[in-house]
């Protein structure tokens, strides 16, 4: 999933380098922290959040076999 994410953002972002996805694993759920370069928050997230929206349909349909809910931070 990690490398999922990253695939995605990493076309819209000017500082491939510094995306960071962390994975933390509770009882119910999965929940991904995405960072990247403070230049680059408004590209993922995107206007009226659209693009962050658009990122987030494609991560939570690509882990729907997982008995886990899946939640992905924007940072």
């Amino acid at each position: 999933m990690k490398t999922l994410i990253e695939t995605i953002v990493t076309p819209l972002v000017d500082h491939p380098d510094d995306i960071i996805v962390d994975e933390k694993e509770e009882n119910h759920k999965v929940v991904y922290h995405l960072t990247v370069h403070p230049d680059d928050v408004g590209k993922v997230i995107g206007k009226n959040g659209r693009i962050a929206k658009a990122i987030r349909t494609v991560v939570y349909a690509a882990g729907s076999d997982s008995e886990k809910r899946i939640y992905l931070d924007i940072m």
